[in-house]
């Protein structure tokens, strides 16, 4: 299992009927519980209806600066129809008797920001959810809504133009801690360790077969075209191909020992959509990954993670 199954991201917690007595249970042990918001009142307080329980978390108590960097309302008013995580508060009875609770998000992420700065090293294996893209890199909830970043050069060994075109948002990925900044609080992603060895990716493809690419650099010797998130070819070159087209190559030749595929390319096809990933590492802590196979011809290209600063010597066209 991923290290922050404890503390997953918001929306990928298990669900379960609310009760007053769990409630009264989570109460006292401080559990981390899950439920999507109802409304948002002109305070900007948040109503959530835990079963027969009316409950809401005060605007104080549904973002933490300091964990999410933002204090203004949008981040309040975006939690509508969206699953949001609170430890409670308190329980209490309305003017008619009835159970109401006051919830505190912020609570939630602090009990997980804290677990996670404590836990957490270099290459340890996590959940997370893809928030929002940026041309620089995406960013990603690893759990409570806490979230890191995943800078674009660490999303795959090929190179995209756009971390759009390897994730979605609200996508659930898997990626490993690169950094920590304990004294800011801020924690650092990368992704690319996780889809595998180019020798572990070029398996799946055979010299003969005439298979789908997709152009991610031009060159004026040749077109690289990747066949895997972390496998690109070198085909000959060709007018018109810009990067992002959609293209069908025939597999002239795999050579391991220089860690080089040859292509052709047959035609254009459309765009292409961004295929499911296929992680070969899912759970545990990383230490050492090496890219490059056994008989590399030239020095490994590997990335390890030290405890102090991981280091990585990927390189890409």
């Amino acid at each position: 299992m991923p290290e922050n199954k404890s503390y997953p991201p918001e929306g990928l917690r298990p669900s379960e009927p609310f009760t007053l007595d769990l409630l009264k249970e989570a109460m006292e042990a401080q559990t981390i519980l899950e439920a999507p918001v109802q409304r948002c009142a002109p305070d900007h307080t948040l109503h959530l209806a835990l079963g027969a329980v009316q409950a809401h978390i005060p605007r104080q108590e549904a973002v933490a600066p300091w964990i999410s960097g933002s204090d203004r309302d949008i981040a309040v008013l975006s939690r509508v129809g969206k699953p949001t995580c609170f430890t409670v508060t308190s329980l209490s009875a309305d003017e008619k008797g009835a159970p109401t609770a006051v919830l505190s998000r912020r609570a939630a992420q602090k009990q997980a920001l804290a677990w996670f700065l404590d836990r957490l090293v270099p290459g340890s294996v996590l959940t997370g959810l893809v928030t929002r893209l940026e041309p620089f890199g995406a960013f990603v909830d690893i759990g409570c809504g806490i979230i890191a970043m995943l800078p674009i050069e660490h999303i795959s060994v090929s190179r995209i133009a756009h971390p759009g075109d390897r994730f979605r948002p609200g996508g659930k990925i898997l990626a490993a801690v690169w950094s920590i900044d304990r004294e800011k609080k801020r924690i650092t992603l990368t992704h690319k360790e996780l889809l595998g060895t180019w020798l572990e990716n070029a398996s799946r493809f055979r010299p003969g077969e005439t298979v789908r690419g997709t152009v991610r650099s031009v060159k004026d010797y040749g077109s690289f075209i990747e066949l895997a998130p972390n496998l690109s070819g070198l085909a000959d070159a060709r007018d018109p191909l810009a990067p992002g087209d959609g293209v069908s190559v025939y597999i002239k030749s795999i050579r391991p020992e220089r860690m080089k595929i040859k292509l052709q390319v047959i035609e254009r096809l459309p765009p292409p959509e961004p295929e499911p990933l296929r992680y070969q590492v899912t759970d545990g802590v990383l230490d050492r990954w090496v890219y490059s196979p056994p008989n590399y011809e030239k020095p490994p290209i590997e990335t390890v993670f030290r405890r102090e600063a991981p280091e990585s010597t990927i390189l890409s066209p």
